[in-house]
């Protein structure tokens, strides 16, 4: 079973929703293994129907799963913590104090593990109060240089930017790519990500020299009336990092 995502050309995967199993079946093969299946914790009522579920995901799609809080709720960050430590995933979603948390249960290097950072409007900044506390005080502003180390410090793997709202924050974000691809740290833009913004948002962290990107693409390709990802989406965002890496 393979603990680490399979980023296409070793600097690109997507990150998109699966409603279901067939779903993410769906979504896997139309990405050609380029990908994790996102799963949020938050629409389970406990851990173990949770757990349960994920297996069936994790059996389908050889473990390219992400355990997701759910639209960056804390308030599931220790649920995403405990049923990572049993599924042994791809991918875990992480608010910034719950990083080493998962990392502990985790107990091995592997997965990849991000923390959420926000906007602050201010370049060169990120807000690191998402955690279920910090983030009803008031934001804590530290360098995006310090940010990382913090992560690094913890366990974690990548910087979760969120929400972007699309290219919103585009300053703060070329801010933020410039120092994970000086830091040797990966990036996951997200928030906002739809087929039309998609390659000026990659094409800034590849330019930036970030080695390894995940963008989360979420509500904006998913069909509404189905709640399930379009896969025909997923094939054209995939054609997308194809060209700006082949």
């Amino acid at each position: 079973m393979e603990y680490e995502p399979n980023y296409y050309q070793d600097r690109v995967a997507l990150n998109v929703l699966a409603g279901s199993v067939t779903n993410a079946k769906d979504i896997y093969q139309a990405a050609k293994g380029h990908v994790v299946c996102g799963v949020l914790t938050k629409n389970y009522q406990s851990n173990e129907s949770c757990i349960t579920d994920l297996k069936k995901y994790q059996k389908a799609v050889n473990n390219a799963i992400s355990v997701g809080l759910g639209a960056g709720d804390p308030n599931q960050s220790k649920m995403v913590s405990e049923v990572s430590k049993v599924i042994q995933p791809q991918h875990v979603n992480q608010v910034f104090t719950g990083v080493g948390y998962s990392r502990a249960l985790l107990n091995q290097n592997k997965t990849v593990i991000n923390g959420l950072v926000s906007p602050t409007g201010k370049v060169g900044y990120v807000n690191i109060a998402t955690g279920p506390l910090s983030s009803k005080e008031k934001t804590t502003e530290v360098p995006v240089t310090t940010a990382i180390a913090l992560l690094k410090d913890m366990g974690g793997s990548s910087f979760k930017f969120f929400p972007m709202h699309g290219l919103a924050h585009k300053e703060e974000y070329e801010y933020i790519a410039k120092a994970c691809a000086d830091n040797n740290f990966s990036l996951e833009p997200t928030g906002g990500i739809d087929l039309e913004n998609f390659e000026a948002i990659l094409d800034i962290a590849l330019k930036a020299g970030v080695h390894r990107v995940l963008p989360h693409i979420y509500s904006s390709i998913i069909d509404q009336n189905m709640g399930l990802t379009k896969p025909e989406a997923v094939a054209k965002l995939f054609e997308i990092i194809k060209v700006k890496l082949d």
